[in-house]
Order: structure tokens, then sequence, then C-alpha cells
């Protein structure tokens, strides 16, 4: 499953294998092998990879289908359009980005009450400048 994930995310990113392995500082057939599944990356380089295509390492060892923060915040209002139109104007906001890192031991449930405080907040301040 890592080997699959770790080609997946390099062709949608337009890496090249050699473009990989100087990221991580790595030999190209270090990298190959990878992708291949005859080497497991140590805990560190699978730490950098999970950095550099902003995934989580759960999600690289196939352990959730949810690569990142965002997609977890974005399948835990999908029941509730209001908030899911909100959050999609919200999660490319780089001063957020720390705040949704957060969201990763978090409930659906939970998620859902932060992004209303978060609405609430924007609605404030768009009623104050308005």
């Amino acid at each position: 499953m890592l080997s699959d994930r770790l080609k997946q995310l390099r062709i949608e990113n337009n890496f090249l294998q050699k473009e990989i392995a100087q990221k991580l500082k790595i030999t190209t057939s270090a990298y190959g092998f990878y992708e291949q599944g005859k080497r497991t990356p140590d805990a560190e380089t699978l730490n950098k990879i999970a950095e550099l295509y902003n995934v989580s390492i759960d999600y690289l060892l196939g352990r959730t289908n949810i690569r990142d923060s965002a997609d977890k915040i974005t399948k835990s209002l999908n029941d509730d359009p209001e908030l899911t139109e909100f959050w999609d104007t919200l999660k490319d906001r780089e001063d957020l980005k720390l705040l949704f890192k957060q969201t990763k031991e978090m409930t659906p449930g939970d998620i859902k009450k932060i992004i209303r405080i978060i609405k609430a907040i924007e609605d404030e301040e768009d009623r104050n400048d308005g």
C-alpha cells in the first residue's frame, strides 16, 4: 500500500523519482525501492515524505483514506451545506493551517463546533467592518 501511495502522490505532483530523492536527501535507487515495495523508509524519511506531500503518515501507510486535516474537516461537514460552503472559503487560508492540523484527534462533531465558532467570529467581524 505504501508503495502505491508514494507512486500516486509523486505522479499527482508531477515529480520524478530523482526529484523526490533529492528533496529527501537519499539516492534515487533508494526511493525507487520504496515505490517498488522492496524497502520501507525509516521514520524520519516517512515524516519527510508526509510533509512534502502534506498528507498524514497514516494515509501513506494505508491506515486511512483521509489525506490530511482538510480532508477530515470536509468529510466532517458534508451533511451541513452552510458549513461546507464556509469551509471552502477557509481551507486555503495560511493563517488557519496550524489550527486545521490540530483536528487530527478530534471527532467530526467537535470539528463542526470549531468551524461554527470560526464562522461566528468571521460573521461578527464582517458586521463590524460593514
